[in-house]
């Protein structure tokens, strides 16, 4: 059975983007990078909203030069060889390979993609609220960075609860740390 995780780069104050929706603060080190890839090694299936899609579309056309760093092309491979799921009412059929788009959340489609062997990631805040609520995600990743940003959007939504595991914690580059719950049903 495949588990359901939601990550992202964080800053200490707990956004995933600035107050004008800015994000360059998040861009890891090297070695942040590397941790990450790593961890997304075994991720079957992306499950995106149409924002942080358009976001991520950028892998595709950095696995296609050469003049970019080993961990940067190191993501791209993984970003083409995943699955990717996108959630979105106004978007047109995507061109990229190995994506589907999908109009509506459909809780027990998602539950079937975990009865599978491979793990999934929700990636971006607004669907992974909607795949908490549901009680879907199985583990949180938080790569918290050392800044704080004063606003923007959360990483959780308000009025969520939630009762979390400490499973790993571990210090990143440049002062990133690394941590992961889990969800205690």
């Amino acid at each position: 059975m495949g588990t359901l995780v939601y990550g992202l780069l964080t800053s200490l104050d707990g956004y995933v983007n600035g107050p004008d929706g800015d994000f360059a603060w998040a861009e890891p080190d090297e070695a942040t990078h590397r941790f990450i890839n790593d961890r997304q090694r075994g991720i079957g299936t992306f499950l995106f909203g149409r924002r942080m899609f358009d976001v991520m579309r950028v892998w595709d056309e950095f696995a296609t030069r050469d003049d970019l760093p080993d961990h940067i092309r190191d993501y791209a491979q993984l970003w083409q060889s995943a699955d990717k799921l996108v959630f979105s009412t106004t978007m047109d059929e995507p061109a990229n390979p190995r994506t589907r788009l999908a109009r509506d959340l459909d809780v027990e489609a998602i539950r079937e993609l975990k009865a599978g062997p491979a793990d999934l990631a929700v990636g971006g805040p607004a669907l992974a609220a909607d795949l908490l609520r549901a009680g879907l995600v199985d583990e949180l990743e938080l790569y918290v960075l050392p800044v704080v940003v004063g606003g923007g959007t959360p990483f959780l939504p308000a009025g969520l609860q939630l009762d979390l595991s400490l499973v790993e914690e571990q210090q990143l580059g440049s002062g990133a740390v690394f941590l992961r719950y889990a969800v205690r049903r």
